[in-house]
């Protein structure tokens, strides 16, 4: 344990913050997860449904990315990393889908 008193506040404020941080990072996780799940049954059985289903749950996930962000508990090129990977996922839901014209 830190004897110095300003050692001792830093202590509070870090396990303050890891676990203010935790919280926001779970969240993440938990959307983004969801969104894959969402493509992976999408792309098992599409339906209408399903795909309304990707759009509002990558839209969700966005939203608690970028909470995250603002929040200081993800870096942004973490954001933009994690991001990308579910816009690739859907993308490539729409390029396996044939086109009916």
């Amino acid at each position: 344990m830190a004897n110095i008193k300003s050692a001792i506040k830093r202590v509070g404020i870090t396990e303050r913050n890891r676990l203010r941080n935790k919280s926001y990072k779970t969240a993440v996780k938990t959307f983004v997860k969801k969104c894959f799940t969402a493509v992976s049954s999408h792309a098992a059985s599409p339906t209408p449904e399903s795909e309304q289903t990707v759009q509002s749950s990558l839209a969700s996930a966005y939203s608690q990315i970028d909470k995250a962000v603002k929040r200081g508990a993800l870096h942004a090129n973490t954001a933009a990393r994690k991001k990308s990977r579910l816009m690739r996922a859907v993308k490539s839901l729409e390029a396996a889908q044939p086109e009916v014209s």
